[in-house]
């Protein structure tokens, strides 16, 4: 199963896309994160994928209510990321009907709470979000670059009941220029659990290229701007990844 998960990024209560994760380079695509999910939902998406930006880099979810209102209203699984770094936000939004929370800083920050997370809740439930620059973990908002290598945290927290990574090539965000495939499916190899691509996606090619390494691990790729820029239709997506 290859999964589409068209994405929505929050900021000040609006749909926006970043280049790179740099707040100074901002384009506004909608002025309701909630109109634009339902959109999404009513052309067949399955999941949706959330992020809060005023959330990660406040570290406290901030958009919260968008997302909770997508998640009780809509014919979709929501998954969301950014700012959840505790477990009041974690219950938050898995208690009030989303899918999946992604944890990212946090794994670097805090891995004791990821650990108890992956536990209580399951790893079909809590996806780690590895977001890297040159093979190395970035946090908070991409603001910070670890010491840390994508895959030996992927592979650490596989062991304690990981089963979901997104992974997000940081110098490919937003510049519609291909996602770094090898190193999405060197991921799901090394830890031999389901790797989401993010970043980069330009065009249905990429999604047939990320497809084929599905025996690798490779079960979804999250579309942004290439949707808002017309350079992927979402429905020809979908039926390409035959959703």
């Amino acid at each position: 199963m290859f999964t589409i998960y068209p994405a929505i990024d929050i900021r000040g209560g609006k749909c926006v896309r970043l280049i790179q994760g740099d707040y100074n380079q901002e384009t506004v695509y909608g002025e309701s994160p909630f109109q634009m999910a339902k959109d999404f939902a009513e052309k067949g998406a399955s999941w949706i994928h959330m992020v809060d930006l005023d959330g990660a880099k406040e570290g406290k979810p901030v958009n919260d209510e968008e997302i909770l209102k997508a998640a009780r209203e809509l014919d979709a699984s929501i998954q969301v990321g950014g700012g959840i770094r505790d477990r009041n936000a974690v219950s938050r939004y898995l208690d009030g009907g989303v899918s999946r929370v992604i944890l990212g800083s946090s794994a670097i920050s805090d891995p004791q709470f990821v650990k108890e997370m992956l536990s209580e809740y399951g790893g079909e439930r809590v996806a780690i979000g590895i977001d890297a620059r040159d093979g190395y973990v970035a946090t908070h908002g991409w603001l910070q670059t670890s010491e840390v290598k994508a895959e030996e945290l992927a592979l650490e927290l596989a062991g304690f009941g990981a089963e979901t990574f997104i992974m997000t090539d940081i110098s490919r965000d937003g510049m519609l220029s291909g996602p770094n495939t090898e190193a999405i499916a060197n991921l799901g190899k090394v830890t031999g659990k389901k790797v989401i691509a993010s970043g980069g996606m330009k065009e249905m090619d990429d999604l047939r290229k990320l497809k084929e390494r599905s025996g690798d691990g490779v079960s979804g790729a999250i579309i942004g701007k290439a949707l808002y820029t017309g350079r992927i239709d979402l429905e020809a997506a979908l039926k390409e990844a035959g959703e």
